[in-house]
């Protein structure tokens, strides 16, 4: 496998500058359904999350449901983060994020959340809970017009997706918002709790003139070992990000343009799963020391010149490869 993961690694990498296509790679004109005009709506919602913001994550349990459940207490993080444009190339749009840390004459970067978003997507990732994942077909009627979001974690593992049209009102405000889907625990609770398995979330982003928010409804659940489930707690989420000109952008950009080739390499290690497998498993601990935490640390190597991209991705690969396991 590891010949089709470099392969691929190497097509992301050639293709790794932003480029624009309206009617996509394969140069298919966009669906009847929907008019160019609203395809192209859709995609400048899209793009209008690239840009520099001050943020706030707002994580609050609202409503206990498990009896005797007592209700976390609030969870509100300020940061600031750099999202920028890997690739586009019409019906495909990814955006990468990039937390800075610290002061403004000694910033650090740190590798955030990835999202994916696919015109009319033939498949989609569905987190199963346990750490499992499966590949699941979209009807075609579900896909038709719609968008998919596919979200990765730190490490490019999966995070969640859903589908949804955009919807554009008559002020310019864009919003996506799909069912419900799963998802595995954030790490601000996978680090300080084990009373529930995963999440139940409507996955809201809403693009305004002076930024963007990305709201959350969600419902904690324990998944039992034959797959029946009990709600514990509802949670709502919001995050907000406001246009900003952070001071210390550069830095971001800089990590990226020195370690964008690796990160390709660990992108195509989990294109290629998705691609090949039906259903997968993705283990790490809670504090992210067996996967997520030796992956960025690998990449740090690369930014300060100890590795090249394809060192450290082979340290990658090799951890990769010891918590991933095929299941079909």
């Amino acid at each position: 496998m590891k010949i089709a993961y470099l392969a691929a690694a190497t097509a992301l990498i050639v293709s790794g500058c932003a480029t624009t296509d309206a009617t996509g790679p394969s140069g298919a004109p966009v669906a009847a359904e929907r008019s160019q005009a609203l395809y192209e709506q859709d995609r400048q919602a899209i793009l209008a999350m690239q840009g520099e913001y001050t943020v706030t994550f707002d994580f609050q349990e609202t409503v206990p449901i498990a009896e005797g459940y007592e209700l976390a207490e609030p969870k509100l993080t300020p940061a600031r983060e750099v999202v920028i444009v890997v690739e586009d190339t019409g019906d495909f749009i990814m955006l990468q994020h990039l937390l800075v840390v610290g002061g403004e004459d000694d910033p650090f970067i740190v590798k955030h959340w990835r999202q994916d978003w696919r015109y009319e997507p033939e498949t989609m990732l569905a987190f199963q809970g346990h750490d499992d994942w499966i590949v699941e077909d979209v009807p075609a009627a579900e896909a038709a017009g719609a968008w998919s979001q596919t979200v990765y974690q730190v490490d490019d593992s999966p995070r969640y997706a859903a589908v949804a049209e955009w919807r554009h009102d008559a002020d310019g405000v864009s919003t996506w918002e799909p069912p419900v889907s799963w998802r595995p625990l954030p790490r601000r609770d996978d680090t300080t709790r084990d009373d529930y398995d995963a999440i139940a979330a409507v996955n809201r982003h809403t693009i305004t003139p002076w930024g963007w928010t990305h709201e959350q409804d969600n419902s904690k659940i324990v998944v039992e070992e034959d797959g029946t489930t009990h709600e514990l707690v509802r949670e709502i989420g919001v995050n907000t990000y406001r246009n900003a000109d952070l001071p210390n952008d550069q830095a971001a950009r800089d990590y990226w343009e020195a370690t964008h080739e690796y990160w390709a390499m660990v992108r195509a290690y989990f294109d290629n799963l998705e691609a090949t497998t039906g259903r997968f498993h993705v283990e790490d601990d809670a504090e992210g020391t067996l996967l997520y935490g030796p992956v960025l640390e690998a990449g740090q190597r690369v930014l300060f010149g100890i590795a090249t991209p394809e060192e450290a991705y082979a340290e990658a690969e090799a951890l990769l490869d010891s918590q991933v396991t095929v299941i079909d």
